[in-house]
């Protein structure tokens, strides 16, 4: 028995250890077969084939950096103790599980144990070659593998994983990436990952199997992923993403949800790529299932202070309405929030169902759980490192110990947000108090800068050339106020302001605030309907005006305001004037008059000095949810201005103004927004030179209309105007004068002025389209609109037409003399004397034709962009007058860009 067993030891060591000297003897595994598992460990045994017996001792050979302690304390063998080839298999298992080591062979001679190792080399660098899409500092995070640290092929395998996922989540599923190592001395190697990009993986198809009520293209366009198509040249949704895939399963099921098909469901969605990895194909199985319609709904409340009843009148779904999934979660909402205003923060609204599958409707009883009212423990706020507590605290319309009302809570955030200090992710958090009844309302605000300082130069379509340099702290001391200063410089205006508001005057609610500024302005008027303008009146106004506000309730307030004004207003003497003082030099003398042949007799009628002293007061209704940029709510605006405290000027301006927002879904925002303003004048009536009465509301004090609040149409485009067309002889066909004069084509041979009105209104339908996320942060606000307006109601202005002139020439040869002399009427010059010739002066005389003053509706239609771009606010539209009265100045292009620096 002893010879038996003997024997099948032997037999066993031998075959051990000829399968693991196989093994060992196998060929490395090239780099470019990274993804091989690692070679078994290998154990080779000289010497007498004992398996059994003491380690007398260990020698390590071939290592190059390690120390042969270090080597020998990763495995467990010790000199002394014994030994089996089971305890040299497993030396060899932890001396590969180091990731140390390329090879490990461990040889036995009768107890004296020697481990021959191969150490991994060194990492000298890392390479990184044909990456264009992706940047290496996008690509060299996702990389573990470092210089001078041990290259292990587990960690390359790692590394490509990487790679390639970093490129799938971009879109490029046809990436490849080949990790390649170049040896160098000392046992160091260059890792050199060779990235093949590939195209972008686009969706080539969208197949949907199983739907009988509705085409494939309809629901294809609930679905964020498209098609690759060459008019969605700029779309990313045509890419594909595996986790844009699972939310369009969402996108459908929510789809057919809210047209009634309870029982949808996407049974499976398959991408596939196609054979070149170019594109995928996605093919969604869908069972629709039946339509259900509601069947009865009703509210049970368990709260004593909502009745189920009253609520259930309320519901917007009634029986035999189709099932809509989207009005039940919203309707669970409103319960919830109905709750929150009578103080129950916490109740449980839950909808059961009722589904009945002989009939095909869906009952639904919402149950309103029993909860305790809450009381507002505290309320906290986090995040404002600049902005005071008090600024934020007293725009909470709930304080500690206030019943909760969830409507308080959601205008407390539209008024913080209104404040313009934080950034639009504001959010007041409903947390548990101290007991069941008590809630904590915990406010995480973001500050976002409220300083500007700025020197900016642009061109606008309405002013031209502009720079501008403004100095705008609009959270002043971290306390709310604003405090501005301004310089504004243009080829048509110039202005200097300073400006302060004190939002919480000692800290009560009223608000207190002055403004002192001067402001020049050069009016101007367009020759022969071209972009040439001629300068006409000068305006300089200097002064001051005084502000204070005070609520009237929640979303009604009152301001008050005093200005006082001095006002001058000049014409260049050179041009408009006469050589009343007979000194040869026109306008050099004060006896030198406004000459209405050159200015017109509304614009001497304007100049002057004066001063007005105004009391107004603004009754403001405002309940929109943003005043900055609003999506809901509505705000009108009641405002009365009475000059006649002191001054030289007397008059009653009254103006109305409001809008309406509401949100369209999907991010769509329509804004209503009108306004009307009428001026009274309070003086008695003014006569001019010549003893006719002249209109008493002053040019400077009317209103105007036109670019950039009437878009389609030009600068004072629109409403009461004089055009003074120049005259010229008619001719022939042959070119001789036919006696007739006509008025003049071409340019600078026609001015326009507008006048100005009495009375104006305007309205405007906007809609504004959201774009996606990248156009969003970019600042790209897209809007179409339609705007009507008119303005008018002065008196007729009395027009000053000139015939013209002639040139006279008597005599002949050198006696002749030739004198200019006024012709006699309008198109006829006066007959000479006998022997003498007269030609008229073409463009000497004019005619002056008053038109526009009527209050039918001009109407135009366009659409704009709002762009933060790079270089300032950018402003452009392009609009088209639909409805036009004569003498309307219409423009299709209006732009307006700046830039800070």
């Amino acid at each position: 028995m002893n010879s038996s067993n003997r024997q099948r030891q032997i037999v066993v060591a031998l075959m051990a250890g000829t399968m693991i000297a196989g093994l060992a003897a196998a060929p490395g595994v090239a780099l470019a077969q990274a993804t091989a598992a690692a070679p078994p460990p290998a154990a080779l045994a000289t010497g007498p084939s004992a398996t059994e017996g003491a380690i007398r001792s260990i020698a390590v050979t071939g290592q190059q950096r390690l120390e042969p302690d270090t080597i020998m304390s990763y495995t467990k063998l010790r000199i002394g103790q014994p030994f089996s080839q089971e305890s040299l298999d497993q030396a060899l298992r932890d001396l590969f599980e180091t990731e140390l080591f390329a090879d490990v062979q461990i040889r036995n001679d009768n107890g004296a144990l020697t481990i021959e190792v191969k150490e991994n080399p060194v990492i000298n660098r890392i390479v990184l070659e044909g990456n264009k899409r992706l940047k290496e500092d996008k690509i060299r995070p996702e990389i573990k593998l470092a210089p001078r640290q041990i290259y292990t092929r587990s960690k390359v395998r790692a590394d490509v994983a990487r790679i390639i996922e970093l490129y799938r989540r971009q879109g490029r599923f046809a990436a490849t990436v080949e990790p390649k190592m170049v040896q160098l001395d000392q046992n160091r190697v260059d890792i050199v990952f060779e990235i093949s990009e590939g195209p972008k993986s686009k969706v080539r198809q969208i197949n949907i199997i199983g739907n009988d009520k509705f085409k494939d293209s309809r629901l294809r366009s609930e679905m964020v992923t498209k098609q690759s198509r060459w008019f969605r040249l700029f779309s990313s949704g045509t890419s594909y993403d595996p986790d844009r895939l699972a939310y369009d399963q969402q996108k459908l099921r929510q789809f057919y949800l809210t047209e009634g098909y309870a029982d949808f469901r996407v049974i499976s969605a398959v991408a596939e790529l196609t054979p070149d990895k170019q594109d995928f194909i996605i093919t969604y199985v869908v069972e629709e299932g039946d339509r259900y319609k509601f069947g009865p709904v009703k509210v049970e409340s368990d709260i004593r202070d909502l009745s189920g009843e009253s609520l259930t009148k309320r519901l917007p779904m009634k029986q035999g309405d189709w099932y809509n999934a989207k009005l039940v979660e919203d309707t669970v909402d409103t319960l919830s929030e109905t709750a929150g205003l009578f103080g129950y923060a916490f109740a449980d609204v839950q909808p059961d169902f009722n589904r009945s599958k002989d009939d095909l409707t869906m009952g639904i009883n919402f149950r309103i759980g029993n909860a305790p009212r809450v009381y507002v423990e505290r309320v906290d706020i986090n995040g404002n490192t600049l902005t005071q507590d008090k600024v934020i605290r007293r725009e909470f319309r709930l304080a500690e110990g206030d019943a909760f009302n969830s409507f308080l809570v959601k205008r407390s955030k539209d008024r913080i947000n209104s404040l313009g200090f934080f950034q639009e992710k504001l959010d007041i958090e409903q947390k548990p108090g101290s007991a069941p009844d008590r809630i904590v309302l915990e406010t995480n605000v973001q500050e976002k800068s409220t300083g500007e300082l700025s020197l900016s130069a642009g061109f606008s379509s309405l002013e031209r050339f502009i720079v501008a340099a403004s100095v705008t702290q609009r959270n002043f001391r971290g306390k709310g106020q604003e405090l501005r200063t301004s310089i504004n410089y243009s080829a048509y205006s110039k202005s200097v302001e300073v400006g302060f508001t004190e939002p919480y005057f000692m800290d009560k609610n009223i608000a207190l605030g002055g403004d002192i500024y001067r402001r020049d302005m050069n009016s101007f008027r367009y020759l022969n309907n071209t972009n040439n303008r001629d300068t006409t009146y000068e305006q300089t106004t200097t002064g001051f005006q005084l502000r204070a506000g005070v609520p009237l309730t929640e979303y009604m307030s009152l301001a008050l305001r005093y200005t006082l004004n001095f006002d001058d207003v000049t014409l260049d003497r050179n041009t408009y004037y006469t050589d009343i003082g007979n000194d040869g030099i026109l306008g050099n003398n004060p006896a030198d008059t406004c000459d209405p042949i050159r200015a017109g007799r509304y614009l001497c009628d304007a100049i002057g000095k004066r001063t007005t002293s105004s009391l107004g007061y603004s009754l403001i209704y405002d309940n929109r949810d943003n005043r900055i940029r609003p999506t809901r709510g509505h705000n009108i605006v009641l405002s009365q201005d009475f000059a006649g405290l002191g001054g030289s000027v007397r008059y009653v301006r009254t103006r109305l103004n409001g809008g309406q927002y509401f949100p369209l879904g999907s991010g769509f925002i329509l804004g209503l927004t009108g306004e009307a303003g009428y001026i009274h004048s309070l003086e008695k009536q003014r006569l001019d030179a010549a003893g006719d009465p002249v209109e008493k509301i002053r040019l400077v004090d009317r209103f105007f209309l036109g670019e950039p609040n009437m878009r389609g149409f030009d600068i004072r485009g629109i409403g009461p105007r004089v055009k003074r067309y120049y005259l010229v002889a008619e001719k022939d066909a042959d070119g001789d004068p036919t006696g007739e004069y006509i008025r003049a084509t071409g340019n600078n041979r026609a001015l326009d002025d507008a006048l100005g009105g009495r009375i104006y209104y305007m309205a405007r339908a906007e809609v504004e389209i959201p774009l996606g996320s990248g156009a969003r942060e970019m600042g790209l606000r897209p809007s179409v609109y339609v705007d009507v307006g008119a303005v008018a109601g002065i008196k007729d202005p009395k027009l000053t037409p000139f015939p013209g002139s002639c040139s006279v020439t008597t005599g002949t040869g050198e006696t002749a003399t030739t004198t200019t002399v006024q012709a006699e009427s309008l198109g006829v010059c006066a007959t000479p004397p006998a022997g003498s010739t007269a030609t008229y002066l073409d463009g000497s005389g004019f005619e002056e034709v008053y038109l526009g003053d009527t209050l039918k509706p001009r109407v135009s239609v366009g659409f704009g962009v709002n762009w933060n771009s790079p270089f300032g606010p950018f402003r452009i539209d392009v609009a088209r007058a639909l409805l036009k009265e004569p003498g309307d100045d219409d423009k299709l292009i209006t732009f307006n860009v700046g830039t800070q620096f």
